[in-house]
């Protein structure tokens, strides 16, 4: 079977199935496949070029993401890129449940990711040819470089806030919540700085973050007066938040959000014209990344538009990552005609994640 399908563009309508064979093949055959994968194919108990022939047939993998903690980031790139890959870069988790874990990121896919991404932004109406604000973390974060290629893209300089969302979830478990706070104060105040002296035109944070500027008048003003879209992302926002920065405090704005995870390497978009007091709902770019929403003591699929637990696949030449049951709850949406598995809406964190409280901080 031609690789083919696994190079076509995310706005592209492969079958499903077929495009799952071909992942299989490419990532479990010894010449293609990475160090890793070839090695945990002999713990399995299957094929998966064999028993794996549908989107569905990814729930036989059992998930291997803590394992991500430790392997050797050479040992995740599949041979079938030759001795020299093209790296854009390893990326880690944001650590909310122990140590990081790692993925590699390779040429190939970013450009389709972004691609992608980029269109969506371009069907939501978001400026081209603007300066961005992006305050979002950096160093190990996949968030940061995204968002610095997102300005590159669209033809923007992009001003930047960096912050370490670890450091904060460690003050807030350490009961520590005027720390946190004022960190958090810190971070703020260097954007108003960029706010007050730059022609920003779009602004890229976490919705902890956009809910602090909001509580300073001058800058909800200053936002109100210079920047036409906010992109938020990295943490969650209720639907009650999203409908009062729409109607009240950025009215005038293009306000999105984008849901996605390091280990999905990537995100999803917010769907296209949906009214201010409707579900914030997430389709992903699929059969390359698609979600189910599962009753976590069962594994199975709620109904539509019950909530239930994320589970995340992420199937390309550049990685497998299969079913991964994510620290998010969800309510099941139907997905876009000819989409494979779930969309979702009204994400939010669960309590508990492999036995650690789950803390967002200000990502």
């Amino acid at each position: 079977m031609s690789e083919n399908i696994l190079d076509l563009p995310l706005d592209a309508r492969p079958d499903p199935d077929e495009f799952v064979r071909a992942a299989m093949e490419w990532h479990f055959n010894p010449e293609t496949g990475s160090a890793y994968w070839l090695r945990r194919a002999e713990t399995l108990g299957f094929d998966p070029r064999r028993d794996v022939k549908t989107v569905e047939d990814l729930a036989l993998f059992p998930n291997i993401i803590n394992e991500l903690r430790e392997v050797r980031a050479e040992d995740l790139i599949p041979r079938g890129y030759g001795p020299e890959p093209d790296v854009v870069g390893v990326y880690e988790s944001g650590g909310t449940t122990g140590a990081p874990k790692r993925v590699v990121i390779l040429r190939d896919w970013w450009k389709r990711i972004m691609a992608w991404m980029n269109a969506g932004m371009d069907a939501a109406g978001f400026p081209r040819d603007v300066d961005w604000l992006v305050v979002m973390p950096s160093g190990p974060h996949m968030a940061g470089k995204m968002s610095e290629q997102h300005a590159t893209d669209r033809g923007g300089i992009r001003f930047t806030v960096d912050m370490d969302p670890r450091w904060v979830k460690k003050l807030v478990a350490a009961g520590k919540a005027e720390e946190a706070e004022a960190y958090a104060e810190h971070l703020v105040e260097q954007a108003a700085f960029v706010l007050r002296t730059q022609d920003v035109g779009v602004v890229i944070t976490t919705p902890p973050l956009l809910e602090r500027i909001s509580r300073h008048d001058d800058l909800v003003d200053l936002i109100n007066e210079k920047v036409k879209g906010i992109v938020w992302g990295g943490a969650h926002m209720d639907a009650d938040t999203r409908y009062l920065y729409r109607t009240e405090v950025f009215p005038g704005i293009k306000l999105r959000g984008t849901y996605g995870s390091t280990m999905i390497l990537g995100g999803s978009n917010e769907r296209l014209d949906l009214a201010h007091d409707d579900a914030c709902v997430f389709d992903p770019p699929a059969p390359w990344v698609t979600f189910r929403v599962v009753d976590p003591d069962t594994g199975r699929a709620v109904e539509y538009g019950e909530r239930g637990q994320v589970v995340m696949n992420h199937v390309t030449k550049n990685m497998l990552l299969p079913n991964n049951l994510e620290r998010d709850l969800a309510t099941r949406v139907e997905p876009l005609a000819g989409r494979a598995g779930d969309s979702v809406a009204d994400v939010s964190p669960v309590a508990h994640f492999d036995d650690e409280a789950v803390i967002e901080g200000v990502y």
